[in-house]
């Protein structure tokens, strides 16, 4: 049974206005909470052989210490992640050493796992370089969908591809990012170099499943001229379906296990691409190919 998804694109798209909407919101209300990667500081993760003590009495031991501005988490059943300014490799050794005096028993003893610090310079740097490479991605994303459809300008000019094509993984980036704004004010969920590398993702995997529907119309486009634009959307959006599901769902599962079984350090990297890539599948049949079913409508008004 065919479906008419461009029917109900009205429909499907205030939808998706709304989510992106209610997105930017998040993003402009709360903002996202920078980790170390882009504000600088250090970052500890250690472990206990025993019992690992509550966050309220590892804090007042960071407080002893003279440090207050920390964010702890817990990692694992024993370990403890800690984010504190930065901390010279002295106040580090100090602080380690004032912790195993504070903490440590005989039989429960503190192992440092991990230990990274970044300086004010280099994470200015890293958040400029974070902005370009978004930038320069979608660009290149433009300037490849165009050439890629340089043969099909009719009904629709081939950069159109690219534009709504960019509209739909940008719906998906948005989303992602607005999740991470609510779960920063709530949770202390904090955004670092991954974060950035999950959106990237994204954006290369909402595209390319949006491409994948756009190639099916344009082979369409060019054996069956007698079906109008919108009917040959419908009919690359059917036969594409179930290979768009069942790709997204491949990738998920593995996504899943990373999130629910990985490391703490990798959660949130898992948790954006789980994000992302649903909404992907979902911008693709329901945001990139309605949309550019309008934009061969709106052609159509202009031309009359």
């Amino acid at each position: 049974m065919s479906i008419p998804f461009v029917k109900y694109a009205k429909f499907l798209l205030a939808v998706s206005t709304i989510v992106t909407i209610i997105s930017l919101v998040s993003l402009f209300k709360w903002g996202l909470k920078p980790g170390i990667d882009f504000t600088g500081g250090s970052f500890m993760e250690f472990s206990f052989t025993q019992n690992r003590p509550d966050n309220t009495v590892i804090e007042n031991s960071f407080t002893e210490l003279g440090h207050k501005n920390i964010i702890i988490q817990k990692t694992g059943e024993k370990g403890v992640i800690v984010r504190t300014a930065f901390l010279p490799e002295d106040e580090h050794q100090a602080v380690l050493n004032g912790l195993r005096a504070q903490l440590e028993t005989d039989d429960n003893k503190i192992r440092e796992d991990q230990f990274q610090t970044i300086g004010a310079a280099v994470s200015k740097q890293l958040r400029q370089r974070s902005v370009w490479a978004i930038i320069l991605v979608c660009l290149s994303i433009v300037a490849f969908v165009a050439y890629a459809f340089r043969k099909v300008s009719q009904p629709v000019a081939s950069w159109k591809y690219g534009v709504t094509a960019i509209i739909a993984a940008a719906h998906d980036v948005l989303l992602v990012i607005g999740v991470f704004a609510f779960l920063g004010h709530y949770n202390n969920v904090e955004v670092d170099i991954g974060f950035v590398v999950a959106l990237l993702t994204v954006l290369g995997y909402s595209v390319q499943d949006t491409i994948v529907v756009y190639d099916r119309i344009r082979e369409n486009l060019m054996y069956h001229r007698h079906v109008s634009f919108s009917e040959m959307v419908d009919i690359g959006l059917n036969e594409t379906l179930m290979r768009s599901i069942n790709t997204t769902l491949i990738t998920l599962i593995p996504l899943v296990a990373l999130y629910w079984f990985g490391g703490a350090t990798i959660k949130n990297f898992a948790l954006a691409l789980i994000v992302g890539i649903a909404s992907g599948a979902y911008s693709s049949i329901f945001v990139a190919s309605p949309l550019l079913a309008y934009v061969d409508k709106y052609q159509n008004r202009q031309a009359k």
